[in-house]
């Protein structure tokens, strides 16, 4: 290797923190009890937080903080009152989600190092390019992705400055990161939020296939891809697992780090995974980065794969061979416990213990030195620093020591403890400005901030909360209405409305075809509207249709073509897929892209929403009825489900594979899977998202109330009178409550439940 790849390892715990430092992690990644996308890890207080600091950089291993959720309204003050924290901890970066976190930390906390998370489902040129405008200094890149893209990219985001990552071993998820909302649907735990119950993990009747967990992956394993990932330039291969105990994290981390170090040394790899296989797995899989997407994917068994392992690989048939198979497997698995204990027996996170001695006469300077232990009693520093100005005798007041006591007692409890205060060699009966008291402490935390300087608390001022965009008359005018097909057969509903129309693009084009241009420049009432995920070829497409078409307004729920509307002045929207849950990720949009509008996203209830401070001269949209996507995927759900002819998916199966199924769970829950020409394979919930309510509680908040009319999702329903629907939605929002009855009848199967629980 021609360059130091960081090797970076999750913690869910403290112990697994330790286990991955004692395999040779380069660099860990690990959550607080707050914002962070994995509550289901044990995670860390911010006192543990500041003790993995330290041991970490005393094994010259970097910790990156997973701040990966979307942020309420709500909890701006704790995030700022946390930010203001970290600052001062030491910490080496955050991983981020939220689009609004950005805007925070770059204006008020900008010496936190920012990496965009998984969750931003970056995958195209232009997302790096947004990525960067916004802040961050590293891009965690899909893991849908191919070799020959993450090649691509990382090349690209180089040039940009930007550090890549990639995802080389743990759970795969089987929708695009950041774009499944399957859990948050199915029992209201969002993905979002850190709260994934893994619903696609769940059991469902046996399908056509003969499989009863149909979207159930193996896990990730790129372990003999080094070679391929080194040439392909990335900067960072990363361990999925913060929900796995220090066992797990120990073997795997201890396993690439062998296979690294070996491949540097000789240019060869290790030839044995089998430690790999000895903890958790579901059997495992490089075709995402291979590019070969076929059945050999999925697994039927969401649950630990190793007891079968060891028994397929000792070729073991009678129950007794079976038996000393999984004993075995058991006594290999203790032993790698044992290591792991005996090498981290030695290692704390307990804070470190102070001793402070004041000493001084008058005449003399007022001395304070500093005695730093370690949590077992031993000297490890010693810091010694004076006043500026002598002790004086008294001519007002005295020093007293209650009075430095108290202003001491508090300092940096953190990271420290005081474990006695000492006045024995300071005389009595004198004086000393407080202002040099004040610079002593100062000094003092200095230097056991590792000389690093404390930053003062920032105070962030509450953002104002503008009116609508002054559009005709009145600014209290009620919200329009917009909808979106999909179809040309629906052009007609032009003629039958004076709604804004948008038409949603597809997220795979035909190369060089210029269907949708002319589609377009015929029609230049319609708005375009560009899905959320574009990778290769189909982003470059979808760039070709603004520079050729030059619309005056897009909507986009993808971050590159947001980036590429806003480096051609193209007047841009952002799609509900983009998340926003909050003021300052409007002003991110707004301040850094030149964004003019935003869905709000629909998994917020009603005060989440409420909360909402909108920028000057910036629309608020809200969907009111569509098909709520679950998930959306690289991977094929026909496979497992009704069956494919075809071994792998095809470069053709994008743009020509038109099906539909449904699948029901355990419980008795159908969803609809739906695959569109030119669409990635997606599931969708039963019901129709319908929230009339919104309508009458927010009417005076959004600009634009949205209605999604393009059959996408909707399995085996019958399609419904799109101009009734018009009529009808058009009524609701103009005040005409009757309507509502009427839509409820059109739509008998719906639900706005999200509305009602929020995040």
């Amino acid at each position: 290797m021609n360059k130091q790849i960081e090797l970076l390892a999750p913690g869910g715990d403290v112990e697994a923190i330790k286990g991955a430092i004692v395999a040779g992690a380069n660099a860990v990644y690990c959550g607080l009890d707050v914002f962070n996308a994995r509550n289901r890890a044990t995670n860390l207080s911010f006192d543990e937080l500041c003790g993995v600091l330290r041991l970490a950089h005393q094994h010259d291993c970097e910790v990156f903080l997973t701040l990966n959720v979307v942020i309420l309204e709500q909890e701006l003050p704790s995030l700022i009152k946390l930010l203001n924290k970290l600052v001062n901890s030491g910490l080496d970066g955050i991983i981020v989600q939220d689009l609004g976190t950005f805007n925070l930390v770059k204006k008020y906390f900008p010496s936190l190092d920012l990496h965009a998370s998984t969750q931003l489902t970056t995958h195209n040129e232009g997302q790096i390019q947004f990525l960067s405008k916004i802040g961050a200094s590293r891009v965690n890149l899909s893991r849908e992705l191919n070799l020959d893209e993450v090649k691509s990219l990382t090349r690209f985001a180089h040039d940009h400055d930007v550090l890549t990552e990639v995802f080389v071993h743990g759970s795969l998820c089987i929708a695009f990161s950041g774009q499944c909302y399957s859990s948050s649907v199915s029992v209201g735990n969002s993905g979002n939020r850190g709260r994934c119950s893994q619903a696609c993990r769940d059991e469902y009747e046996t399908t056509a296939t003969g499989n009863n967990f149909p979207l159930n992956l193996k896990d990730n394993s790129a372990y003999f891809d080094l070679p391929e990932l080194v040439d392909a330039g990335v900067d960072s291969l990363k361990i999925e697992g913060r929900i796995k105990g220090a066992h797990y994290v120990y073997t795997v981390v201890d396993s690439w780090r062998k296979q690294m170090d070996k491949f540097e040394q000789t240019g060869r790899l290790l030839e044995d995974d089998s430690n790999l296989h000895k903890v958790f797995n579901r059997d495992f899989t490089n075709s995402f980065l291979k590019g070969d997407l076929t059945k050999d994917m999925f697994i039927d068994n969401p649950r630990d794969h190793s007891d079968e392992h060891a028994v397929t690989k000792s070729q073991a048939v009678s129950i007794v061979h079976i038996h000393k198979a999984k004993q075995d497997l058991y006594e290999d698995k203790n032993k790698i416990g044992d290591e792991l204990a005996d090498k981290i027996k030695g290692l704390n996170i307990d804070k470190q213990q102070l001793n402070l001695v004041f000493s001084g006469q008058v005449g003399e300077p007022l001395v304070l030195t500093i005695q730093v232990k370690t949590a077992n009693g031993q000297d490890e520093t010693t810091h010694v620093i004076e006043s500026a100005e002598p002790l004086k005798n008294p001519t007002q007041s005295t020093l007293d020591t209650n009075a430095i006591k108290k202003r001491f007692k508090g300092f940096n409890k953190a990271r420290y403890t005081i474990e006695a205060i000492d006045f024995s060699r300071l005389a009595d009966n004198i004086s000393l400005p407080f202002k040099e008291l004040a610079r002593l402490k100062n000094k003092a935390a200095f230097l056991l901030n590792d000389s690093v300087e404390i930053l003062r608390d920032v105070d962030v001022p509450p953002l104002l909360n503008h009116p609508k965009v002054e559009e005709g008359s009145s600014i209290d005018k009620k919200p329009s209405m917009s909808i979106l097909i999909a179809d040309e057969k629906d052009l007609h509903l032009c003629e039958v409305t004076e709604a804004d129309i948008y038409f949603k693009l597809p997220e795979s084009f035909k190369k060089g075809c210029t269907k949708y241009i002319d589609l377009f420049l015929q029609n230049p009432r319609l708005i375009p509207w560009f899905p959320a995920v574009l990778i290769g070829k189909d982003y470059q497409e979808a760039v070709n249709v603004l520079k050729h078409v030059r619309p005056k307004r897009i909507v986009t729920n993808n971050t590159g073509i947001a980036y590429k509307a806003f480096e051609m002045g193209i007047d841009w929207v952002a799609g509900p897929f983009l998340n926003t849950t909050n003021s300052y990720a409007l002003l991110t949009l707004q301040e850094t892209l030149n964004c003019s509008g935003a869905f709000i996203s629909n998994e917020i209830n009603r005060m989440q929403i409420k909360n909402i401070a909108r920028p000057k001269n910036f629309k608020l949209l809200y969907s009111i009825y569509h098909p709520i996507l679950m998930m959306t995927s690289r991977q094929c759900f026909f496979q497992q489900t009704v069956g494919c002819k075809k071994p792998s998916i095809e470069d053709g199966c994008m743009l020509k594979c038109q099906k539909a199924t449904t699948i029901t769970n355990v419980k008795g829950v159908s969803f609809a899977i739906d695959k569109q020409k030119g669409g990635y394979p997606s599931i969708y919930n039963d019901e129709q998202f319908l929230n009339l309510d919104v309508v009458n509680d927010l009417a005076d908040l959004f600009d634009e109330f949205f209605i999604d009319l393009t059959n996408i999702g909707a399995g085996s329903k019958e399609e419904q009178n799109k101009t009734q629907l018009i009529d009808s939605f058009e009524q609701i929002i103009s005040g005409q409550k009757a309507a509502k009855q009427q839509l409820n009848q059109m739509v008998p199967v719906s639900t706005m439940a999200q509305y009602r629980q929020g995040l």
